[in-house]
C-alpha cells in the first residue's frame, strides 16, 4: 500500500459538515487498500487557561454532520434526492463507527496548527448551513492551510465544496485552476427549498461559492453539468493543480478520494520532488452516471 500510515488532518466545524465530503475520503483513503490514519480538528479548547490541563465544565460532545443530509428532515419530498445517498449515508456510519468524532479522539484548531509538520494529506470538506462559520471564518483554519501549502513537495491538499472556500482565505488559491460548488448547483438547492428553509442552502446570502472562488483563484473550472452521483466505479469530476486537488460536491467526492490518494502516493515516491509553478494542471471529468 503506497499511503500505508500516511497521516491526513481533517478540518471540520464542530456541528454541521457534510456528511458525504468528510466520510468518504476518510473510507476510501483509510481503507485496507490504501491503509491512511486520520486524525479530525474541531473548534474547541481543550485546556484551562492557566496550562494546567485539566478539563473544565462537561466533556465537549462528539463532532457530528449535519443531521439533515443523513435524514432528509424538513425536506419534504425532496430529501431522497438532496440528502446523502446510500454510499454516503454508510460511509459517514463508517466514520461514526471510528469513534474519532468522539471528545477524545479530536484535537483543537490550535493543537493542528502547532502539529502541521506531522501530516501528509489535508482534507478540507464542505457543507452549507450556518454552523460552518466558525469554520470557515477560522483565522487558525486560515494560517493551517496556508502552513501546510508551504511544503508543496511533501504536503497535498484536498478540498471540496466550501472547503475550497476556506483554501481561498488562506490566501493559497492565486494563480491555480480549481473547482469548487458551482453557481447552478448552489441557485438550485436553495431555490428548491427557500421558501421553508430560507437560506439553509445558501450559506452566504450576498454570494455564491463559486463568485468567491474565482476572485481568489487563477480560473474556475466548470464540470459537466448532471446530477447523478459518482461511486467508486463511476467517475465524476475534480481538477489538480500541484500539490492541491479540489471537487465540487457531494457527488465528486469517490473520485476526488481517489485522487487525493494518488497525490499522496506521488509525493511520498519522490519526496524531493519540486513542482514546477508553470505545471500542466490537470482537469478529470467524465458524465456523471446518470440518476
Amino acid at each position: 500500500m503506497a499511503i500505508e500510515g500516511a497521516r491526513i488532518l481533517c478540518l471540520i466545524p464542530q456541528t454541521g459538515f457534510d456528511p458525504t465530503e468528510a466520510a468518504v475520503p476518510f473510507s476510501v483513503l483509510s481503507s485496507t487498500e490504501h491503509g491512511a490514519v486520520f486524525t479530525f480538528a474541531v473548534p474547541r479548547t481543550d485546556h484551562t487557561a492557566d496550562g494546567s490541563g485539566s478539563r473544565t465544565g462537561p466533556p465537549p460532545t462528539a463532532a457530528c454532520c449535519d443531521p439533515i443530509m443523513i435524514t432528509g428532515a424538513s425536506l419534504g419530498l425532496l430529501r431522497w434526492s438532496m440528502r446523502a445517498d446510500k454510499n454516503g449515508r454508510d460511509a459517514y456510519a463508517h466514520l461514526e463507527a471510528s469513534q474519532l468524532l468522539e471528545p477524545a479522539n479530536t484535537i483543537s484548531y490550535e493543537q493542528a496548527l502547532a502539529r502541521v509538520e506531522d501530516f501528509e494529506g489535508l482534507l478540507l470538506p464542505g457543507g452549507h448551513c450556518q454552523d460552518m462559520l466558525p469554520y470557515l471564518e477560522s483565522a487558525v483554519c486560515h494560517r493551517i492551510v496556508a502552513a501546510f501549502d508551504a511544503k508543496p513537495a511533501r504536503n497535498v491538499i484536498a478540498a471540496v465544496c466550501h472547503g475550497v472556500v476556506l483554501a481561498g482565505r488562506a490566501g493559497i488559491l492565486k494563480g491555480r485552476r480549481v473547482t469548487a460548488l458551482e453557481w447552478w448547483q448552489e441557485s438550485l438547492a436553495h431555490n428548491l427549498t427557500r421558501l421553508w428553509k430560507g437560506n439553509y442552502y445558501k450559506t452566504y446570502p450576498d454570494r455564491s461559492v463559486e463568485s468567491e472562488v474565482t476572485a481568489a483563484c487563477g480560473e474556475f473550472v466548470h464540470g459537466p453539468k448532471g446530477f447523478g452521483r459518482d461511486t467508486p466505479d463511476a467517475p465524476g469530476f475534480c481538477v489538480v493543480d500541484r500539490n492541491l486537488v479540489t471537487f465540487r460536491w457531494p457527488g465528486d467526492c469517490y473520485t476526488g478520494a481517489a485522487k487525493f490518494a494518488g497525490m499522496i502516493a506521488a509525493a511520498r515516491a519522490t519526496p524531493l520532488r519540486v513542482p514546477s509553478p508553470s505545471a500542466a494542471p490537470v482537469a478529470t471529468a467524465a458524465t456523471p452516471p446518470s440518476s
